[in-house]
């Protein structure tokens, strides 16, 4: 299942990839987004309080159609993707994170792929995501894999005034 550059991506950061949390990681990852976007993007605490009510919209574990891929390296979580079932013909990417102690190695990019070749053999139309705008590496990410952009809002969120972002990716 895992695609070739992601898996050689994960072994050359000597790192692991995993499908489904055990107890304490969605914790962990909550943790980690609040963490990484505050030092990174100035993001406030709110939004680590918007990345708790994302995760607790849903039923774990995740339903068939519906996956969370978790990075690992040396018992520590340092990154995640999901893809998880906004309607029959839709599915959204959620949770692209990554450590910056792994970046550099692919494995963004291989998750992001990985993600839309489960969201096609699960036979969703159509992928979409919702990220911000000063988040320049994983819009290029997307636009790479071939999501476009649809939609833009402009707010007072996390503690400053942001462009949030959605970007659509047809499967079929």
């Amino acid at each position: 299942m895992e695609n070739g550059k992601l898996a050689d991506g994960i072994a050359s950061a000597g790192a692991a990839l995993r499908c489904g949390p055990r107890p304490g990681d969605i914790g962990e990852l909550i943790r980690l987004h609040g963490v990484l976007y505050a030092k990174e993007y100035g993001y406030s605490p709110a939004f680590e309080s918007y990345v708790a009510k994302t995760f607790s919209d849903y039923t774990w574990p995740l339903g068939d159609r519906e996956r969370l891929w978790i990075v690992e390296k040396e018992g520590s979580i340092l990154g995640s993707i999901a893809i998880v079932q906004a309607s029959p013909a839709e599915a959204q990417l959620r949770w692209l994170l990554l450590d910056p102690r792994l970046r550099g190695f692919g494995i963004g990019k291989g998750l992001v792929a990985e993600a839309v070749d489960f969201s096609r053999a699960c036979g969703y139309e159509k992928v979409f995501l919702w990220t911000e705008g000063s988040l320049s590496a994983a819009t290029a990410l997307y636009r790479k894999a071939g999501f476009i952009l649809t939609q833009q809002k402009s707010g007072f969120i996390w503690g400053a005034a942001r462009v949030e972002e959605c970007y659509e990716l047809r499967l079929s």
